[in-house]
């Protein structure tokens, strides 16, 4: 067992984290997450996902325009948009996720009362605008109680914005025991599993994107995806040498030692001595990582290229439409010398 989680965590979860503090998410270590998500100081295990000091942080700092002037949220106005984040899975996972989307993309609507007047405002949850007004933090081994509250689920990697879910990476080794079955296929499987009603739906209903990554190359997906819908990416706007800069671009101390400090001493030297070889070579792992997680990115997937169909359920666009409507719109914005598009 030793050795498998050995090797995990070289080939694929460290690679994926240390790529991921890079891109400018802050590593929050799973015991002070653990604690970011109940109100109560606890080691067990919650069903809670959402990190609620620092979705509220980002609250505190909303404001809404009432005859003029700019005026604060009250700590009750907090605590109404708090609940309502609260998933209603008696829906089904789809609904609530489709609920949670609603609220992320279009604000939530509280009611405050200045000098005894009415008003009720809608308050943003993420600045899609201003990409460095929200937080970006990510965790590994995110322990979730099921739904049933007999059992608990640990996915890999979570990446947080203002304290919302958004991304969930489940991270395997390379080589498969199962000579039917890639380990990427299996990381496909678990996060199908995961979303079952028995499961840890209630992290799903945040999720925007889903990977599957194996140190070697990756898959991605959204909430209720089915199996043989997941897919590879293949980037057309981010260069080879930039993404070669991203996987080498050396770590501050302060973010090794927040990476690291809770793993065996004997992790941190093999990745020391890893990092002191030169520079390490590019995988579709990273680039997928890079493409879809990037916080620029990550955001743009979700409020553009993301639709729920009554039908379909919900999807999320594949490269070749994301790169083709990013054309198209880039030609209609061109006028000629005759000032036509």
């Amino acid at each position: 067992m030793a050795t498998l989680n050995f090797q995990e965590e070289f080939s694929s979860k460290i690679p994926a984290l240390t790529l991921l503090t890079t891109l400018g998410y802050e590593f929050i270590p799973p015991s002070q997450c653990s604690a970011m998500r109940s109100k109560v100081a606890s080691n067990k295990a919650t069903n809670q996902v959402v990190l609620l000091p620092i979705m509220r942080a980002f609250l505190a700092k909303q404001t809404f325009t009432f005859e003029g002037q700019a005026h604060p949220l009250l700590d009750s106005a907090i605590d109404k948009i708090m609940h309502e984040l609260n998933p209603a899975m008696n829906l089904g996972l789809q609904a609530a996720n489709e609920a949670l989307y609603n609220a992320m993309l279009y604000g939530v609507t509280v009611t405050e009362f200045i000098d005894g007047k009415k008003t009720s405002q809608t308050i943003a949850l993420i600045d899609w605008n201003h990409i460095s007004n929200n937080s970006f933090h990510v965790t590994e081994e995110l322990v979730v109680l099921n739904s049933e509250g007999t059992n608990s689920r640990r996915p890999d990697i979570v990446c947080f914005v203002n304290g919302l879910p958004l991304a969930v990476i489940e991270a395997k080794r390379p080589d498969s025991s199962r000579e039917w079955q890639s380990t990427n296929a299996q990381a496909v499987s678990q996060h199908i599993r995961n979303q079952k009603q028995k499961e840890i739906p209630h992290l799903f209903a945040y999720s925007q994107l889903l990977l599957a990554v194996n140190g070697n190359d990756g898959l991605y997906a959204t909430c209720g995806t089915p199996e043989k819908f997941w897919a590879k990416w293949v980037e057309e706007e981010i260069s080879e040498p930039e993404f070669a800069r991203l996987k080498n671009q050396t770590l501050s101390p302060e973010q090794i030692e927040n990476l690291f400090a809770h793993r065996p001493v004997s992790i941190t030297d093999e990745y020391k001595s890893l990092i002191a070889g030169g520079d390490l070579v590019v995988t579709d792992q990273d680039r997928l990582i890079v493409s879809l997680l990037q916080p620029q990115r990550l955001l743009e997937m979700t409020r553009l290229f993301t639709l729920f169909d009554k039908k379909a359920g919900k999807i999320v666009a594949r490269y070749q439409q994301v790169f083709g409507i990013k054309a198209l719109i880039d030609r209609i914005s061109i006028f000629d010398e005759k000032g036509s598009r």
